[in-house]
């Protein structure tokens, strides 16, 4: 049977049933006192304006939904649509288009974009850690993608959009950030805060990461000029080049287009599909409960510009 064919994905009530049963796990809680003991359900009822999956809290006798305080919260769009869209978007391995949302879920395109940006702030992580735990191997590299507006074509990469990911071998998670340059002054700061010092440092022979990698246990370095890609030890940088692979696939063939304002929520897309993905025991049901609960604590209401 299709993963899709489950009725949560087609039903408002099983939905929000599978909802609760992940962010509640079984006991609701009032997102106003934090009251979870005496919580009552109340009955749907369309022509009183009772809405599906309402609650009320006996405490400080208010009403709220499993929908508060998630991603969740204000949509007009049904929960099983929602649902829908997360398994599409976690199940695609270089993504889905707005276009092709707003024809799967039969929505407008403004629906649909505003609809993926909030789950790609379901995505968002910024609890993982330190990277290189243990004196780990951690892969740093830059890349580089569109056109940065207002920039003119000087030179190679001057005007295009700029990205510095980090690879983490031994747990497979990758974090990527927008930079605004490649100065050394911008990179090592980003790269100390996001490696411990016991950290095997692996990079290519770009000088910005020459100074830093004094900081850490060991800084190993490719040098590409040299036609060198793999050197005894395990030393190269092919996890986070087969990373940017993916990354530029989904950008160019999906995405198309995207501007520096939105980048590092598409950063923040690919980072949790790679981070969860099949070869670390993660399959798509299993990342699409993980993005669900993402969703918890956060909102996003910016408008389509």
């Amino acid at each position: 049977m299709s993963v899709l064919s489950k009725p949560y994905f087609h039903d408002e009530a099983e939905a929000f049933r599978f909802v609760e049963s992940i962010i509640w796990n079984g006991e609701p809680t009032c997102p106003h006192c934090g009251c979870s003991g005496r919580i009552y359900a109340i009955k749907p009822n369309p022509e009183k304006k009772v809405r599906m999956g309402l609650k009320k809290c006996g405490d400080c006798r208010k009403q709220f939904t499993v929908r508060i305080g998630t991603i969740f919260e204000e949509s007009h769009l049904p929960l099983h649509k929602w649902l829908q869209a997360i398994y599409l978007m976690c199940s695609s391995k270089k993504g889905v288009s707005a276009k092709q949302l707003e024809r799967t879920l039969e929505v407008q395109y403004k629906t649909a974009w505003f609809l993926a940006h909030r789950i790609r702030e379901a995505m968002r992580s910024g609890d993982l850690g330190p990277f290189g735990m243990g004196g780990g191997a951690v892969e740093v590299d830059e890349t580089y993608i569109g056109r940065e507006p207002g920039k003119p074509v000087k030179r190679a990469f001057h005007h295009k959009m700029k990205v510095l990911s980090l690879v983490d071998r031994d747990t497979g998670r990758v974090r990527s950030v927008v930079v605004d340059d490649i100065r050394p002054a911008t990179i090592a700061p980003i790269v100390l805060e996001n490696l411990h010092r016991e950290a095997r440092l692996m990079t290519d022979e770009a000088g910005h990461y020459m100074r830093v990698g004094r900081e850490f246990a060991s800084h190993e370095v490719v040098h590409h000029g040299r036609d060198e890609y793999v050197l005894p030890g395990g030393i190269h940088t092919n996890t986070i080049e087969g990373y940017f692979s993916i990354f530029k696939r989904g950008m160019k063939g999906i995405y198309q287009h995207c501007s520096k304002k939105h980048l590092h929520r598409y950063l923040a897309e690919f980072d949790f599909r790679y981070s969860n993905r099949s070869a670390l025991g993660c399959e798509d049901q299993e990342r699409a409960m993980r993005a669900v609960m993402g969703g918890v604590g956060k909102r996003l209401t910016y408008r389509l510009a």
